[in-house]
């Protein structure tokens, strides 16, 4: 409904200013334009888009007047547009390049039934329906992308928590052996997790730029949980680590370098407590903005807990009590990943 209703006025109100002196009163032009501006999913979006078309509408018309002046209405005409619109220029601007040329080809063809100063009113129609365009996203309803952001971020953090809490408990019954390499997949599988919350998470602070929206309200810009999502990409590399880690001592065949159990019960404690300091990093704070003392409290005792687990194990594998000591160097792994991960979300946290 919010997408109709800024459409139709966009459309409405492009009309109502070019038809007056559009040829034929037909400003469908300016129109068209209006619509893909008053649609764009930011605003920050139809300024930059708005922009971009205008000036590649400019430059195909004044390529068609000077390939016209040149050469006519000809193919060597059309031939030197595709050349110097498509081929010459960087390649990032593909799309640019593409328009200018589309631009131009069109212009050219229009040359040949009406005066090369009738061209004048297609750029400025552009111009006219992409300001329309632009003030229509801005002022009715400008988009914001902040629960998408939220639920994003917080699934990411959900996903990884259940992992761990998974890898955990299933330490714990001795089903390494059993379940490794589909943690490994678990764990590989949570990448498509931080590719959408990354996707949200930059759409939501693009989606703050030049909102009248957040202006009115004074809404500050750590809501899209950015910080957070940086945060929780450190500790998907942990995760990781600790899931491929697992699978490969898991299939190892010197048995001497198979983790003990001794050290798998009390590594299950650390990734269960992980897990919940994961989940409990991306509570929701209360809408009055105030601090929420327990989930903190949660958080805060779920990292000392795990951190004291990693100082009871460094000091036995430091004292060599541990069974399996020629797994040394798999327990530095997965004890330096577990640190890593618990040590980032503690200095998250206190900022």
């Amino acid at each position: 409904m919010v997408h109709g209703v800024k459409s139709l006025m966009a459309a409405l109100l492009a009309w109502a200013v070019v038809a007056p002196w559009a040829p034929g009163g037909r400003p469908y032009l300016a129109v068209a334009t209006a619509l893909i501006m008053a649609n764009a999913t930011t605003v920050y979006r139809s300024v930059t888009k708005a922009v971009q078309s205008v000036v590649a509408r400019l430059a195909g018309l004044i390529l068609a007047l000077v390939a016209a002046w040149l050469m006519g209405s000809t193919a060597g005409s059309v031939a030197a547009i595709a050349v110097i619109a498509v081929v010459v220029g960087p390649r990032r601007a593909v799309d640019d390049r593409l328009q200018i040329a589309s631009t131009a080809v069109v212009a050219l063809a229009a040359t040949t039934a009406a005066p090369v100063g009738s061209l004048v009113s297609p750029a400025v129609q552009t111009l006219t329906g992409a300001v329309v365009g632009i003030v229509v996203n801005a002022l009715v309803l400008p988009p914001l992308y902040l629960d998408e952001s939220d639920s994003a971020v917080r699934g990411l953090a959900r996903a990884m928590g259940t992992l761990l809490r998974e890898m955990g408990a299933g330490l714990a019954e001795q089903q390494l052996a059993a379940r490794a390499h589909t943690w490994l997949h678990q764990a590989r599988d949570l990448e498509k997790h931080l590719m959408d919350a990354e996707e949200q998470v930059r759409q939501a602070d693009e989606s703050l730029r030049w909102n009248t929206r957040c202006i009115a309200h004074a809404r500050r810009k750590d809501v899209t949980y950015g910080q957070a999502f940086r945060a929780l990409r450190g500790v998907f590399l942990q995760v990781r680590g600790i899931a491929r880690t697992l699978a490969d001592n898991a299939h190892d065949d010197h048995v001497d370098h198979h983790l003990g159990q001794q050290f798998l019960d009390r590594y299950a404690e650390t990734l269960e407590l992980a897990g919940v300091a994961v989940e409990g990093f991306v509570e929701p704070r209360p809408a009055t903005g105030t601090p929420d003392t327990a989930a903190r409290e949660r958080l805060r005792g779920a990292i000392d807990g795990a951190l004291t687990w990693h100082e009871t194990m460094t000091d036995l594998i430091g004292r060599g009590t541990l069974t399996k000591p020629g797994a040394w160097y798999v327990y530095g792994s997965l004890m330096t990943d577990v640190e890593r991960l618990l040590l980032d979300l503690d200095h998250a946290d206190t900022h």
